[in-house]
């Protein structure tokens, strides 16, 4: 309430004090209004600026994963210069029969013109019979894409397990990069192969295992296949050794890449191949049929 004795202000007097009140309300809305202006173009610019990171960490990524794979390499230890590994009874690994370290593609020589009915000069990629009274050599050279292989190992994987572990086969596995053409660029048959080699190389007992969960989580063709990051993961999984220094480094490309060479130049034209006691199995001779008769022969 005003004192009696407090002066009235004049109707001018009171016009110009609600105009100065009026600017001060509108000036702090100016105010406000560009500091909301400046945080949002703060949050524009950061997000901008992240986006930029992750385009730039993407396009790093892919330049680096379509490097250009060496010519030569190292073989893997425990697998010997044709690309397989050998395991016997529960999971051990049979010493490789070859004795390089390294391979070159450039040593592959030259693949038939027209593609061979059968394989041949396979005692040059180490396939031959077995001596009298030991395992049977069994040979099967896989596609981690190849869904007819994931096939064969669903049917027939367990009765080859069977087989070794009582000691009649041994069972090598030589995987290939034939289907590298259906992972969208992302050469995953090849990848995955390498990825396979480096737990052999560092985890050999752990190797069936891989391969197992490799084709229960088979990607499609045709799709990107699985990345780097969950190749790694599985072999973790499966109780290996950390293979992605190995993975990063491509360790085991140019030994896939010799692998898959030396399969055309022996007239190996497809995925599953399988060889048992120096035999190529064929069609329309079921599986079952041709390992009873071999195993028979061998008795």
């Amino acid at each position: 309430m005003s004192s009696k004795n407090e002066p009235r202000l004049s109707k001018a007097e009171r016009t110009a004090q609600a105009r100065e009140q009026a600017k001060v309300i509108r000036d702090a809305q100016i105010k406000a209004e560009k500091r909301k202006g400046w945080l949002i173009r703060g949050g524009v610019l950061a997000a901008a600026v992240v986006i930029i990171v992750i385009i730039a960490l993407v396009v790093i990524n892919t330049q680096k994963a379509n490097e250009p794979v060496a010519d030569s390499g190292p073989v893997a230890a425990n697998m010997n210069a044709y690309g397989g590994i050998t395991l016997g009874k529960g999971d051990t690994v049979v010493a490789p029969t070859t004795t390089e370290k390294t391979v070159d593609v450039n040593n592959l020589g030259a693949a038939p013109t027209a593609p061979a009915e059968k394989a041949f000069d396979l005692d040059k990629i180490g396939i031959e019979a077995s001596a009298t009274g030991k395992p049977v050599q069994t040979v099967v050279y896989l596609d981690f894409l190849c869904p007819v292989c994931n096939q064969f190992e669903k049917t027939y994987g367990e009765k080859l397990d069977t087989l070794r572990n009582d000691g009649k086969i041994t069972v090598e596995y030589r995987p290939l990069g034939f289907l590298d053409r259906l992972s969208s660029g992302t050469n995953y048959s090849s990848r995955s192969g390498a990825a396979a080699a480096c737990v052999a190389d560092t985890s050999p007992t752990s190797y069936k295992k891989y391969l197992d969960i490799l084709f229960v989580n088979q990607p499609a063709e045709n799709s990107k296949g699985l990345d780097n990051a969950t190749l790694k993961k599985y072999a973790t999984e499966v109780g290996a050794a950390d293979i992605s220094s190995c993975v990063d480094a491509k360790t085991f490309r140019p030994f896939m890449a010799n692998t898959t060479g030396l399969t055309s130049v022996h007239g190996i034209n497809g995925t599953p191949t399988v060889f048992m006691d120096g035999q190529q199995w064929q069609t329309p001779e079921t599986f079952d049929d041709f390992m009873t008769r071999i195993l028979a022969a061998k008795k």
